[in-house]
């Protein structure tokens, strides 16, 4: 169990023999917490004089106060609870205690001690992922939410599987962890407070599920599922070689979405022809401070070196709809994913814009590179974008800085806007990259990372499939080169349906590539060409979904359209 900073820690105890490491655990984390305020205090005399310093008297006294602190210890001792909910509920009670006595100072000392609570609550989380970071044997991770940072810094050896309360399937989290081969089940709703240290549980990223305690009959018959799909892994790892061709000798082209360049090792390994999308952003939400010029560029020179002269599109960062903004800014936006996100926070925030730009214009000179612009909905957005761009490359070229001056830029079509007006950004941009997982969600007005209205999330929706063949038709008016990037692109139950809508290059997660290009392999597109007519005649996803498995069904009767790793 990964404990997390929560408002409300979940009610979880702890063996008998567990609770002396508990009261450990609690005497640590307060003298942690107690030299963190003292050394802010210092810092704070040295800089503005010793009156404003004394704000932290107050913090510092509190924890030093045996009247919290030991019937905090003493309820951790008689009730064996963890020393988490142990001080959240002590602080909890404190504050609303404040809060009762009705005036302005007594509720600021409410906010001081929810601030204080979240300080010593984070040295418990810091001592849980060092826990999780000593594991010797396999376990599975269960916790609220996980961020992108930490599930980048799971062991691949020890972590078989994660899940978490919170979250959305196409949410960054599930990519990293798609990436990493991690089974990850997300928007359990309140997983971590039914499951205990300890406890036995199956995880299948496939169908979405976490059982808890399961019966033996339950065990037997997931244990012949894992050697029935490892037997048709070994199937699949013959694919490698083979090339992602119809039975009627068409190929599709089957990039790899990576996060990193040392994932292109493994794109290449799974039979992949390239990178479709790299997503920068998480040079910026797996570490700490924003990347350098020269941390971009290097990163990207990587990527440009590993591909070896095969394409490379690289999105420029989407960030905006996520912590590692939100909590940078003044004022958290009330709705992110409808706010400054993706281009419009780039076009916001010039310079770190213009750094990255020049890192991937600096990485062009050593290989062939495309730009792609994410969430893109008007065209002036496109024109300004260009106009930057051609901006830097004047730049550089005065610096006499190498760099492709043909570098080609494209879109993410991944708002409705941009769909119906494709026409429109046809003529600006070289080509289109389909991004479904946000396509979905501005369609059918559906929070992707909402656990409560997942069942509604879904590229089955006819809406969905209609705004995605409009593109494609506009593409092939226009000739403007044009694949699809979302998780769809990965799931086997989509791809006849894909390529008989027009597509001929998809962009998936490194290890979908061999299960859908054995799809395939075993299909023609008249075959596919019929599948989508008949799909477009429909009028609800249920029925667009019952099709499109029992089609499947009829070429490979062994696939499940699954669509996670594991």
């Amino acid at each position: 169990m990964l404990e997390e900073v929560l408002r409300r820690v979940p009610y979880h105890t702890v063996k008998p023999e567990d609770v002396d490491n508990e009261v450990w655990r609690l005497s640590t984390s307060i003298e942690l917490a107690t030299a963190e305020l003292e050394a802010d205090r210092d810092r704070a005399a040295e800089k503005l004089g010793p009156e404003p310093a004394k704000i932290f008297e107050f913090h510092i006294g509190l924890l030093q106060d045996q009247s919290l602190v030991d019937p905090i210890r003493e309820r951790i001792e008689k009730e064996h609870v963890t020393a988490a909910y142990a001080v959240a509920e002590a602080f909890r009670y404190l504050a609303d205690r404040f809060r009762a006595m009705g005036t302005e100072v007594f509720r600021h000392k409410a906010n001081d001690v929810m601030d204080l609570d979240q300080r010593v609550l984070a040295k418990l989380v810091g001592q849980s992922r060092d826990r999780l970071a000593k594991v010797t044997e396999p376990v599975i991770v269960i916790s609220h939410e996980m961020t992108p940072a930490q599930a980048a810094s799971l062991d691949t050896t020890k972590v078989l599987g994660c899940a978490t309360d919170a979250g959305g399937r196409t949410g960054h989290t599930s990519i990293v962890a798609a990436a990493l081969g991690i089974p990850v089940v997300v928007g359990c709703q309140r997983v971590s407070a039914a499951v205990e240290d300890g406890d036995t549980v199956i995880i299948d990223g496939g169908a979405g599920l976490l059982i808890v305690d399961p019966d033996d009959e339950t065990l037997d018959r997931y244990r012949r599922d894992i050697e029935r799909r490892a037997r048709i892994d070994a199937d699949l790892r013959d694919l490698v070689t083979l090339e992602p061709v119809t039975l009627d000798g068409v190929r599709i082209e089957l990039l790899g979405n990576i996060e990193f360049a040392h994932e292109i090792e493994a794109l290449l390994k799974n039979g992949g022809d390239g990178v479709g999308l790299f997503r920068t952003e998480f040079l910026y939400l797996t570490r700490g401070h924003p990347p350098s010029e020269e941390e971009h560029f290097e990163e990207y020179r990587q990527a440009v070196v590993a591909v070896g002269g095969r394409p490379l599109t690289i999105r420029t960062m989407d960030l905006g709809a996520d912590k590692y903004t939100q909590e940078q800014a003044e004022e958290p936006e009330r709705n992110p994913m409808l706010g400054l996100r993706s281009i419009r926070y780039c076009l916001q925030n010039l310079s770190m814009f213009r750094t990255q730009l020049r890192a991937l214009l600096r990485a062009s000179a050593f290989g062939p590179v495309k730009i792609m612009f994410p969430l893109i909905s008007t065209a002036m957005e496109v024109r300004q974008t260009k106009m930057i761009v051609q901006d830097v490359m004047e730049e550089l070229q005065e610096e006499g800085i190498d760099f492709d001056r043909n570098v080609e830029l494209g879109i993410m079509v991944e708002v409705p806007s941009a769909a119906l007006m494709a026409t429109v950004f046809a003529r600006e941009v070289s080509f289109f990259s389909i991004g479904t997982n946000d396509l979905i969600q501005y369609t059918l007005a559906v929070d992707r990372g909402n656990e409560r209205v997942a069942n509604l999330y879904t590229a089955a929706n006819p809406a969905v499939l209609q705004l995605v063949k409009a593109v494609i038709r506009t593409s092939k008016r226009f000739n403007i080169e044009t694949s699809l990037c979302g998780e769809i692109a990965g799931e086997t139950l989509y791809t006849m349906l894909l390529i008989g809508l027009g597509l001929r290059t998809l962009s998936l997660v490194p290890a979908q590539i061999p299960p859908v290009k054995r799809v395939i392999r075993a299909v023609n597109i008249p075959q596919c060409e019929r599948l989508a007519r008949k799909v477009g005649s429909f009028d609800s996803e249920r029925q667009v979904l019952n099709c499109l498995r029992e089609e499947l069904h009829k070429i490979l009767p062994e696939a499940d359209g699954g669509w996670s790793a594991g």
